[in-house]
């Protein structure tokens, strides 16, 4: 997918954000800085990196000015309404400074935290595969929990399993997937 106007590609983006802030919702305040091991990402640290890696890294980069990520720590957010209000503000922040990419600066270059320089539109797209792939780890902390989130496009695994023929040649596994 090659980004070449930056509306649609917005539009996309408030998708994407809308499914990881109902996500990040559903965390207990009480188990916000709870880490599976001491060396991962509370599901508050998820937030604020999410958060911050947007705004003040990937963003920064393209619209062509160096990053400058604070980081993820509680000092930026300490509760759970401070986390969503911090991704909240920064994400506006981010569409309102993309809005104002043309076609030809989507096209152009820009260079990356790395200091790789790569096409704005294919940062862009890395932004987006960024904030998926925290919120995978966001809905395994929950799980861990024991917390439901909710499902990502509507449907469990149990009702994609219930509407679908079976497969000839396979069996169906058992035992579902919660979300």
């Amino acid at each position: 997918m090659e980004v070449t106007r930056i509306e649609p590609f917005l539009s996309f983006l408030a998708s994407v954000r809308k499914r990881t802030r109902a996500l990040a919702a559903c965390i207990p305040d009480d188990q916000l800085e709870w880490r599976p091991t001491p060396s991962q990402f509370s599901a508050g640290d998820l937030i604020r990196h999410i958060a911050g890696a947007e705004r003040w890294m990937f963003v920064e980069n393209a619209v062509g000015r160096p990053s400058i990520y604070p980081g993820h720590g509680p000092e930026l957010a300490a509760d759970l309404g401070a986390c969503l209000d911090y991704m909240d503000r920064t994400h506006e922040e981010s569409r309102a400074l993309l809005a104002t990419l043309t076609p030809d600066q989507i096209q152009g270059p820009c260079t990356t935290v790395a200091g790789a320089e790569v096409p704005v539109w294919l940062l862009l797209r890395v932004m987006l595969e960024h904030e998926i792939h925290h919120r995978g780890q966001l809905y395994s902390v929950l799980g861990v929990l024991g917390v439901e989130g909710p499902s990502l496009f509507g449907l469990t695994e149990d009702e994609v399993l219930a509407g679908s023929l079976p497969h000839p040649g396979l069996t169906r596994a058992s035992g579902g997937d919660p979300g």
